[in-house]
């Protein structure tokens, strides 16, 4: 069974190269989608907050049931292996040449290699998918608003660079991420976030109270326009907000549930 992902227009037809993005629909974790009763909880196995894409190595998901999803994902996008880093929120790349047993701590990858599916896992983070057409080279990258700033996403360029891209032709896809209407943060965060770039201050708009909403992909944009990328789109694709398509850490928290299943977002080049 090959599960739904939307594509990016920006990275569709590129020759030889594939990639998706994932939500939660198309797997065999913890139930089905219809199994959400009217209480607003889950039912079925693991009370069903895996359910049912969930390619998430780190979560508390049976483990058969993590491999079966990946392998779906795999099929769908045609990789012969489905690479995910473990994510710290950093701004560190890793240069893939090959499979790896043990999962290395980084939050983005490039390769020039074929087969290697560069796998993403988020659940409100932004993940973004990268190729430079001309020069047959990928990316991947996972942004949230620690690693964003941090700069993880011009290191995934610099990392395509070294290996031979150049960024103006490089297309960049912004994917299922929490978007600005369900980004509630406080004062102190946007006072944290201004400290270490005031330009970001248009990025805050004013909610209830002292609440503020965040645009993370419009920051993360932002940085790639500003780093001279070719080409830049944003899915405009809320995880918190489409429950049925999409796992959300943040949908998790308001409802005090004990973990959540990962989105993944694929890029792949062909053999």
């Amino acid at each position: 069974m090959q599960p739904p992902f939307v594509t990016s227009p920006v990275l569709t037809g590129i020759s030889g190269v594939s990639h998706g993005f994932f939500g939660r629909r198309g797997g065999v974790s913890g139930g089905d989608y219809g199994s959400l009763h009217a209480g607003g909880r889950w039912e079925g196995e693991t009370g069903g907050i895996y359910s049912s894409l969930n390619a998430g190595e780190g979560s508390g998901d049976a483990p058969r049931n993590i491999a079966e999803n990946r392998a779906r994902i795999s099929g769908a996008v045609g990789a012969r292996w489905l690479l995910s880093c473990y994510q710290v929120h950093s701004p560190d790349v890793v240069r893939v040449t090959g499979p790896w047993v043990e999962r290395p701590k980084a939050d983005a990858m490039v390769t020039d290699r074929p087969e290697l599916g560069l796998c993403i896992l988020s659940a409100d983070c932004t993940p973004v998918l990268f190729a430079d057409p001309d020069a047959g080279i990928i990316g991947a990258a996972h942004a949230g608003w620690k690693g964003a700033l941090a700069g993880v996403l011009l290191r995934t360029v610099e990392a395509m660079e070294a290996l031979g891209a150049d960024r103006a032709r490089i297309r960049a896809a912004i994917g299922p991420t929490i978007q600005q209407a369900s980004y509630e943060v406080g004062p102190e965060f946007r006072d944290s976030f201004l400290s270490l770039d005031p330009a970001s201050e248009d990025l805050f708009l004013p909610g209830q109270g002292d609440r503020l909403h965040f645009d993370l992909p419009g920051f993360c944009s932002r940085q790639l326009n500003g780093a001279g990328i070719g080409q830049v789109e944003n899915l405009g694709l809320d995880t918190c907000a489409l429950e049925e398509i999409y796992f959300s850490n943040r949908r998790r928290n308001l409802r005090g549930e004990a973990d959540y299943g990962r989105n993944a977002s694929v890029i792949v080049i062909s053999a």
